[in-house]
């Protein structure tokens, strides 16, 4: 029970703190913790739990067409974008998460990184090669901004997903 506590604590701290971690290196990235999809809101946005507590995640890095954005339309693709995020991360699937410099958004999500634990399924990425998503670099959680190009060039030259269905 004490490793729930501790990584519980790991957890808030690094999420509510204010100064920034350091960029650079595949070091400098922190693991937070491991959690338990409780819920798929869109495309790039998921409930998590850890250890009993519940917070909104924003994935870094990528942006999926909008399913329920409060003042814009669905998008081209948006749907589909869901549906494989629902697919790709039922409820109940361990993920392991990682955060960059800044912890949360504007909004008090938090941003992270993803990835299934099942199979080491990077999904920031995963969303982007195959076409659900594009990327989205907003300073300074940069860490994985050219793997996230290089795979949504590949993605447009394959013409697959969104490169296909909304042109």
């Amino acid at each position: 029970m004490s490793g729930v506590i501790a990584s519980f604590a790991l957890l808030i701290g690094l999420a509510s703190c204010s100064d920034s971690l350091p960029q650079g290196g595949q070091s400098d990235l922190v693991e937070i913790a491991r959690a338990e999809i409780a819920h798929v809101i869109d495309g790039d946005t998921v409930d998590i739990d850890i250890h009993g507590h519940m917070e909104r995640v924003r994935l870094i890095g990528v942006n999926t067409p909008e399913t329920k954005h409060p003042t814009k339309p669905i998008e081209c693709f948006g749907p589909e974008a869901s549906a494989y995020m629902t697919e790709l991360l039922p409820k109940g699937t361990d993920v392991r998460i990682e955060r960059d410099v800044e912890a949360r958004d504007r909004y008090g999500r938090m941003l992270l990184y993803m990835y299934r634990d099942s199979d080491n399924l990077f999904i920031n990425l995963d969303l982007i090669a195959r076409g659900y998503g594009t990327p989205m670099s907003i300073e300074p959680n940069t860490f994985h901004r050219n793997d996230f190009v290089r795979a949504a060039s590949q993605a447009e030259a394959a013409n697959v997903g969104l490169w296909k269905a909304c042109r």
